[in-house]
């Protein structure tokens, strides 16, 4: 099963399967149960894929998904609107003081792109943008012109988050300011950033990585490119940093830590408090276990053995 298309904004609510009689060789779990995911758009795919298997060893368990942003993660899980909250950053001290518990469970990364057909974008594939010129675009907001690549001057256009989410707050976090510091045109959601900037030529955005390219190619959408991060600063994407060319090639930069963490982070399940024993708690637990076979599948990164084992003592 593929996941519903989001179009216009409007928000579409996954219900992973309707609710089956168990099959021949499945797990059982009774009565039926209704697991409730809600937030980051960052971790909506690997949900979708985790909630599509773990279904096949449990058919009477239906998962309902929906994304909206990481901030709606965490208000869904703290005030019981959903069992569990996606959210694609670091949890800060007045969450965990309201209750949150979370697991971290992978990791993914926040990728500045451009449009595809912007004629600089040759020239930066090989210059890639300094963090400086990232802040002065996203922060203070004074680069309006793509004249500082060369050439020809033309209109810059940045694009942004409007829903609170950790691929803002993330990619803001890099640039050493908030998300709610970040200039530009904002636009709702992951798919909604990714299509403002494939319909502007002058436009510059980021995303995170599993909307930037087709898993299946591993090559970028159609109408995205990436614009380089210049690691060292020296004007110059060197080899070392030339990794942007596959999705693979990315997912190892960021798994060796050639890719810096931020904007690559973690991403983390929450529930209000430690889950009790039962359905909530044992996907959870499929999720740090069995279900980690699914996570290069899906493109993301596994997190080391180490982290894994620390998070699943959360759950005891």
């Amino acid at each position: 099963m593929k996941p519903r298309q989001f179009q216009n904004g409007v928000l579409v609510l996954l219900a992973v399967g309707s609710l089956l009689g168990a099959g021949c060789g499945k797990r059982q779990s009774a009565p039926e149960t209704r697991i409730t995911v809600s937030g980051a758009w960052a971790l909506y795919p690997m949900m979708v894929k985790w909630a599509e298997e773990y279904r096949k060893l449990y058919p009477l368990v239906q998962i309902d998904i929906s994304a909206g942003g990481a901030g709606k993660g965490m208000t869904d899980a703290l005030s019981g609107a959903a069992d569990i909250g996606m959210v694609s950053r670091d949890i800060n001290p007045s969450e965990a003081g309201k209750g949150a518990w979370w697991v971290a469970v992978v990791k993914d990364a926040v990728i500045p792109v451009m449009n595809a057909s912007n004629p600089k974008g040759g020239i930066l594939a090989k210059r890639g943008l300094k963090k400086e010129e990232y802040i002065a675009i996203f922060v203070k907001g004074n680069v309006q012109d793509w004249s500082f690549a060369g050439g020809i001057p033309a209109p810059l256009h940045a694009y942004t988050r409007s829903d609170a989410c950790g691929a803002a707050e993330t990619w803001a976090k890099y640039l050493g300011a908030r998300q709610e510091d970040l200039k530009g045109t904002a636009v709702y959601g992951d798919p909604g950033v990714a299509e403002a900037v494939r319909k502007d030529v002058s436009g510059i955005g980021f995303n995170n990585l599993n909307f930037v390219y087709d898993l299946k190619s591993g090559q970028p959408l159609p109408g995205i490119r990436v614009i380089p991060i210049d690691l060292n600063g020296n004007g110059v994407v060197d080899s070392g940093e030339d990794f942007y060319g596959t999705h693979r090639a990315v997912m190892q930069a960021i798994a060796t830590g050639r890719y810096p963490s931020p904007p690559a982070r973690d991403l983390n399940l929450v529930h209000h408090g430690k889950p009790p024993a039962g359905p909530v708690a044992d996907f959870i637990k499929w999720v740090l276990t069995e279900g980690q076979v699914f996570v290069s599948e899906a493109g993301y990164i596994a997190l080391p053995a180490e982290i894994l084992n620390t998070e699943k003592t959360k759950l005891k």
